[in-house]
C-alpha cells in the first residue's frame, strides 16, 4: 500500500482554516457574556457618589471629635477648657460674631498691639558671665527667665490676640489696618499679676481684645504662671487709656 502525504501547501491552508474558525467562536463566545452582564448606565457616577458620601461622613465624624482633642500647644491660650481645644480655631457662625467696638472705624489713626511682660518671675534680658581659664565667656544663668523664653511667652500673646480678633470681627477696619501697616507691636512691663489683671479688665472694658498667657512649666516658671498680657490690636489713643503709664521692657 502507498501512503500518501500532505504536501506542504494543504498543510498551511489547514492551519489557517482552524485558527480562524478558532477565533471566530472564542469572539462569538467573549460578545455573548458581555450580554449576559450589561453594564449599568450609572454605574460609575453611583460608585462615585457612594465614595463622596463615604467622605463627607468620615469629614463629619473628624469634624465632631475635633472640638475634644486638644492643642499642642505650650502655654495654654484661654482661660477654660473650651478654649484649649482645637474647635476654637475654627471661624465661627455669623450669628456667633461679636458687635464691633464703637472705634472701629475706617477713619482711624495708627493701630497697634501692646504685650505686656511680668518681670517679678526673674526674667532676665542679658546674658551672665563666668571666669573660666582667664576668658570671659557667655553663659545663660539657668534661674533667669531669657530672652528666648520672653520672646516664645510674646509670641504666644500676639498669636493669641490675633486669632480672637480674626475669628469675632473678621471684618474689623482696625484688624485690616493693623496687617497693612506692618503690625506694630511693644513690649511694656508690669511687677506682679495683680498689674496684669487689671490691665485685662480695663482692656476688656473698653472692648479691646486681650489674652493672658498661662506658662505650662515646662521650663523655669512654675506651671500655671501668668507670665505675658496682649492687648490689641487696637488704636494707638485706646491702647495708651491702657498701658500709656507703663515703662518699655
Amino acid at each position: 500500500m502507498t501512503t500518501i502525504f500532505p504536501t506542504p501547501m494543504f498543510m498551511l491552508l489547514g492551519t489557517v482554516l482552524v485558527a480562524g474558525i478558532s477565533g471566530y467562536m472564542i469572539g462569538a463566545a467573549s460578545s455573548s457574556s458581555r450580554r449576559l452582564v450589561p453594564n449599568p448606565p450609572f454605574a460609575s457616577s453611583s460608585i462615585a457618589h457612594s465614595r463622596i458620601s463615604s467622605y463627607d461622613k468620615e469629614n463629619e465624624t473628624d469634624d465632631e471629635n475635633l472640638d475634644d482633642e486638644p492643642l499642642d500647644h505650650a502655654p495654654n491660650w484661654g482661660h477654660d477648657v473650651k478654649a484649649n481645644t482645637k474647635g476654637e480655631l475654627r471661624v465661627p457662625m455669623k450669628n456667633k460674631f461679636e458687635p464691633m467696638p464703637v472705634w472701629d472705624t475706617q477713619q482711624q489713626e495708627e493701630c497697634k498691639m501692646v504685650l505686656v511682660v511680668r518681670t517679678d518671675l526673674g526674667m532676665s534680658k542679658g546674658w551672665a558671665f563666668y571666669v573660666f581659664d582667664k576668658f570671659l565667656f557667655p553663659h545663660r544663668n539657668a534661674e533667669s527667665f531669657f530672652l528666648g523664653k520672653i520672646g516664645a511667652q510674646c509670641s504666644h500673646a500676639a498669636i493669641a490676640c490675633y486669632k480672637r480678633l480674626l475669628f469675632s470681627n473678621p471684618t474689623s477696619h482696625t484688624l485690616r489696618k493693623w496687617e497693612k501697616e506692618g503690625q506694630a507691636k511693644v513690649t511694656l512691663q508690669v511687677k506682679s499679676q495683680d498689674e496684669l489683671v487689671k490691665l485685662h479688665a480695663m482692656a476688656q472694658s473698653l472692648d479691646v481684645v486681650a489674652e493672658i498667657i498661662t506658662d505650662a512649666g515646662r521650663t523655669q516658671i512654675p506651671s500655671g504662671s501668668q507670665t505675658v498680657l496682649g492687648i490689641g490690636p487696637a488704636p494707638k489713643n485706646i491702647i495708651d487709656k491702657i498701658t500709656g503709664s507703663l515703662k518699655l521692657l
